[in-house]
């Protein structure tokens, strides 16, 4: 009996105060932060109400995250602030010789218990960051990547559109983020985060019409593919070229006003 009140004393003097708590402690954590804002993201800090805290960035482009780590922390509770530091690449290119223009956003956010392993390495925390300033935490036994694949979306655009798709001769870096700026814009209106519906999403604004969700046909097509993944997508490439040409032309009524657009 000696031995085994030796034994518990031991384990609670190193669990410390976590043996006793209520709240779900998560240790040996990994870190990695995925970005879907149209800025680079510098680093961030998640900070639990107990002093612990986990961290990472390292200036990821939108759409980027996946593959960047840093280990190993502890994190308790259920809810947690998240502060993130973010810079317009496109504004930081005017000036390379003045300061970076760091922009500082903070949030809540609240991770019911979730059940995990403890062991240093075994569980990463991918920290998504949305545009709209929401985050959230997902626990990743691997690097199964990003929610949102702006890469692919702009791979597809160059590649099917080439000169019309840059005519103003941006390098990559430039283009690609001209076409982030727009995904983004369809995942504010209408959370798109498919490819099929972001690509198609992204061509009709830049190449077609900016306005051409006003159109009646689109707007019945954005109703009845709500929830579904690449349905919007796949219904826009079906759109009958008689259409397709009206939206070009600006020439439609807009169904949000009811006015004649001439």
């Amino acid at each position: 009996m000696k031995h085994i009140f030796v034994l518990l004393v031991a384990t609670v003097s190193l669990a410390g105060c976590d043996f006793f708590s209520s709240e779900p402690v998560y240790g040996g954590l990994s870190a990695e932060g995925m970005n879907y804002t149209p800025y680079n993201l510098t680093e961030f800090v998640v900070r639990d109400k107990y002093g612990n805290r986990a961290s990472g960035g390292g200036d990821l482009p939108p759409g980027s995250g996946e593959g960047s780590l840093s280990c190993c922390y502890k994190l308790k509770g259920t809810e947690f602030t998240v502060e993130w530091q973010v810079y317009d690449a496109d504004e930081a290119r005017k000036d390379l010789y003045a300061p970076i223009k760091k922009i500082h956003k903070s949030t809540t956010v609240q991770l019911p218990p979730v059940k995990r392993s403890n062991r240093a390495g075994d569980d990463v925390l991918a920290v998504h960051f949305y545009p709209d300033d929401h985050v959230e935490f997902e626990f990743r036994n691997d690097f199964s990547g990003s929610r949102i694949d702006y890469g692919e979306v702009d791979q597809w655009f160059q590649t099917k559109y080439g000169k019309a798709a840059n005519p103003d001769n941006l390098n990559w870096a430039a283009a690609y983020r001209r076409t982030t700026r727009v995904a983004v814009q369809g995942w504010m209106k209408y959370r798109f985060t498919d490819s099929v519906d972001l690509e198609q999403y992204v061509y009709y604004t830049l190449l077609v019409n900016p306005k051409f969700d006003e159109h009646p046909a689109v707007q019945r097509i954005v109703m009845e593919s709500k929830g579904k993944p690449g349905a919007f997508g796949l219904a826009m490439q079906k759109l009958p070229a008689d259409v397709v040409r009206e939206i070009k032309s600006n020439k439609f009524i807009h169904a949000a006003s009811g006015s004649k657009n001439g």
